[in-house]
């Protein structure tokens, strides 16, 4: 059985991709080497789409290169678990959940410079905004 074959801007559009994104997949080593025409166009078949796809969203949730390349191996190896995914994607979510927490403070941080500032009673040099992006820590 034969599988529909695409070129590598075929491919891009059925990922909703570009084709610069496809060569950097390969060149990160997350996307195989494709076989090629005997005029040298790489050919791409159903498999590269779904690990093409695979690939984007695993971008679109935050997870590295590193990381991508990890899953990527549990998947073209056998006898891996799942319990090997779990780990990497617990420790993803921690990492968000630092972010999270970090970006919870520099917005408390903002919200209380912004409170301070009375506007146009002040001249730029009483603002208290300007004032605390002066100070030391």
């Amino acid at each position: 059985m034969n599988l529909p074959q695409f070129s590598i801007g075929q491919l891009a559009q059925r990922a909703g991709c570009k084709v610069e994104t496809v060569h950097y997949y390969e060149k990160a080593g997350l996307m195989p080497n494709p076989p090629r025409t005997d005029g040298g166009h790489r050919v791409y078949t159903l498999p590269h789409v779904k690990r093409l796809n695979f690939i984007r969203r695993s971008r679109e949730l935050g997870f590295s290169i590193q990381h991508i390349k990890e899953l990527l191996r549990f998947i073209d190896e056998p006898d891996h678990y799942c319990c090997e995914v779990q780990a990497i994607a617990t420790l993803h979510a921690r990492a968000v959940q630092q972010k999270i927490d970090d970006l919870e403070r520099l917005k408390a941080a903002l919200d209380k410079m912004v409170s301070q500032c009375k506007g146009h009673r002040y001249s730029i040099e009483e603002c208290p905004i300007i004032d605390a992006l002066y100070v030391e820590k």
